[in-house]
């Protein structure tokens, strides 16, 4: 379970790198624009927010994946501490996305399916 949990968490962390992009780099674009569905205007009013934002999402691929790097080598207490940290948090942000905007559920189940998985499978798998 533990191999499992940490190729999901992988991939929500190259989920979070994919988001980061869009946030960070391609918020004016019509195609980003028509993901997050903002107008133009709201586009360029929110770039800095969402360029900071962005961050953060790249933040938590980042723990994630040393969380992997470390559960991979062997180190297997620093890498669980660092994997629900990274996918625990990108969970929490998808759970509170859901309930802010309930609108947007699509976007937090697309934000926080991955890491729910991770965190389940991890959580058996750490467990034995």
């Amino acid at each position: 379970m533990t191999i499992a949990g940490v190729i999901f968490a992988a991939l929500a962390a190259v989920l979070h790198v994919y988001i980061w992009i869009l946030e960070s780099f391609r918020w004016t674009s019509p195609r980003t624009r028509a993901t997050f569905g903002t107008t133009p205007e709201e586009a360029e009013t929110t770039k800095l927010m969402a360029f900071n934002q962005g961050f953060y999402n790249l933040f938590l691929a980042v723990v994630t994946l040393v969380g992997v790097a470390f559960t991979i080598s062997g180190g297997t207490r620093v890498g669980a501490a660092l994997l629900f940290a990274g996918v625990g948090s990108m969970l929490a942000a998808a759970a509170v996305l859901l309930a802010s905007a309930p609108d947007k559920a699509r976007s937090a189940v697309i934000q926080g399916v991955l890491p729910l998985v991770a965190v389940v499978l991890l959580a058996i798998g750490f467990s034995t």
